[in-house]
């Protein structure tokens, strides 16, 4: 059958146009039944007009299709085949070739299932919590400690199954990515096979052939002395387009896709390292990085040096460190200055796709004059205590110092701020301030302390996935609010001089019959002229 379309967009036509042209329509529509089918779409709208076809193509139709069902033999079936027992002639390559064609059906059919993508996002979250009870990327040594196989955790859980398993670094480990490529693959046959007939299903017209179907949708309402017309373009002023809604899952799925895809490249592309360097040296980024997984692969910024020109902290009325700082240079290999910054917690250097924090702090000297003497710098060391506090000390000999009994001055520090001093019984003398140039005497020995010298704990990383992380988080919150808006139906039919109206939606079951009322009321309502009036224009 013959359905010429006409299809009207509201980006190049106004509703004056359009009612125009809709008014006008061909001479030879006469004995037709106007169907109208409006999806809520924003751009375009379709009028469809069915004609009657003549019974000659009808017929020529049906020969057609006759033609097609029936196939006549040229020649008679083979007895070796096996026709001479009446069973059909056995054909194992044509078996072969369904049952692979078969395969991936099959195949799909089993990822696309609900539970199996439910239990493979259970077991990865499973995992990811496991890994942020287990510390990541320690030595052997510290899970020989911390899960030792004479004091299990849970009975069962020792050193052996996460050295095996691989879960001291658990995010870039074969089981977890594992689980990443079989949920990916679950997204993508849950698109492939749901998600896109759907919205092949959402684009298709469907057409009500009949007031008695479009009555029975839920909701339903009959305009007496209206034209299809001029409801065509209320309904396409009111912007009517549902697809938003029906592609939103796919994009709910390409985002999660993003968002895997970025977490495997972070955590089998990328680098890390960490350093402690004393204030007045540098060292080449490099020398620290070190690969994560088979995607790393090294970059030229590796060959930049790292200079920490000063460390310094600042500090809260009690004397708790408040903030540390670190002003550090970058030097290309020619060894020019490309980048200058300082540092602190939560404000990284970014340079060439390496990224480098603040994370740590340590005293690494002090500076002093021995009786007048000097300077001399005393390395310090961390002491331990139960607790988070630092603590730094170091030793100053005093006497012979190949002595089997060494004795000397002791020095303990907490920060940069001061230096508590002891003497060689372990008695506490004193407390002077670095840069203060205020003599301490200790056992007949007078110090100066000049200066402490800080160190800065620097953690660098590249990490290539982080982008690709934030496009899919991104595309998720929105494709999420996407997923909410609603797909929308509305069928029209023009019944004599009655427009039988009738449409559902997937969503806003209670706002929509209100809409639709409200759109209704808009629609003109057509006067016949009196019969006084026909006769005075036929007199006229």
């Amino acid at each position: 059958m013959e359905i010429p379309t006409l299809n009207l967009s509201s980006s190049t036509l106004n509703p004056s146009q359009n009612q125009t042209r809709l008014l006008k329509s061909p001479p030879f529509f006469s004995n037709t039944q106007i169907y109208g089918l409006c999806c809520k779409r924003r751009l375009s709208l379709s009028i469809t007009c069915k004609l009657k076809a003549t019974r000659e193509k009808r017929l020529r139709e049906d020969s057609k299709n006759v033609a097609k069902k029936f196939s006549v033999s040229e020649g008679a079936p083979s007895t070796s085949d096996g026709a001479g027992n009446g069973r059909p002639p056995a054909n194992d390559s044509a078996g072969s070739f369904k049952f692979f064609k078969k395969f991936p059906r099959k195949v799909l059919s089993v990822l696309s299932n609900l539970p199996l993508a439910i239990g493979e996002m259970t077991s990865i979250a499973s995992l990811m919590a496991l890994g942020t009870f287990i510390d990541q990327g320690e030595a052997p040594d510290f899970y020989f400690q911390k899960f030792p196989e004479d004091n299990p955790v849970l009975g069962f859980f020792t050193w052996r199954w996460i050295l095996t398993l691989g879960f001291d670094h658990m995010f870039s480990s074969p089981l977890f990515l594992s689980l990443l490529v079989l949920l990916a693959a679950s997204l993508m046959a849950c698109t492939y096979t749901t998600q896109i007939p759907l919205v092949k299903v959402a684009r298709r017209w469907s057409f009500l052939h009949s007031a008695e179907a479009i009555s029975k949708q839920e909701f339903a309402e009959t305009l007496p002395r209206a034209s299809l017309e001029d409801l065509g373009i209320i309904l396409m002023g009111a912007g009517y387009e549902g697809l938003a809604g029906r592609f939103a899952p796919i994009g709910v799925h390409l985002a999660m896709l993003l968002i895997m895809a970025g977490g495997t490249m972070s955590a089998a592309g990328s680098f890390r390292g960490s350093v402690n360097v004393p204030q007045g040296l540098n060292f080449i980024v490099g020398d620290v990085l070190g690969p994560s997984g088979f995607l790393s692969s090294p970059m030229e910024a590796f060959n930049t040096e790292v200079h920490v020109n000063r460390f310094y902290m600042d500090y809260y009325d009690s004397g708790e460190v408040q903030q540390f700082h670190s002003d550090l240079s970058l030097f290309d290999i020619e060894g020019k200055e490309v980048m200058r910054k300082t540092i602190s917690v939560n404000d990284p250097m970014r340079y060439g796709g390496i990224t480098i924090y603040q994370t740590d702090w340590s005293l690494s000297a002090l500076q002093i004059l021995k009786d007048d003497e000097g300077p001399f710098n005393l390395p310090m060391a961390p002491l331990k205590l139960n607790g988070d506090k630092k603590l730094f000390g170091t030793f100053l000999p005093v006497g012979n110092p190949e002595s089997p009994d060494v004795k000397g001055i002791s020095m303990l520090a907490r920060d940069l701020q001061s230096i508590i001093l002891y003497d060689q019984q372990g008695k506490f003398v004193g407390v002077r301030r670095p840069n203060s140039k205020l003599p301490i005497e200790i056992d007949g020995v007078k110090i100066v302390i000049l200066d402490a010298i800080g160190s800065t704990g620097l953690e660098l990383k590249t990490d290539p996935g982080v982008p690709v992380v934030y496009a899919g988080f991104g595309a998720l919150m929105l494709t999420t609010c996407i997923s909410f808006l609603s797909h929308s139906q509305v069928w029209a039919l023009q019944d004599g001089r009655t427009v039988v109206i009738g449409g559902k939606t997937n969503r806003a079951k209670v706002e929509f019959p209100d809409e639709m009322n409200h759109l209704l009321d808009q629609v003109p309502e057509i006067i016949e002229p009196s019969p006084s009036r026909q006769s005075n224009s036929s007199s006229g």
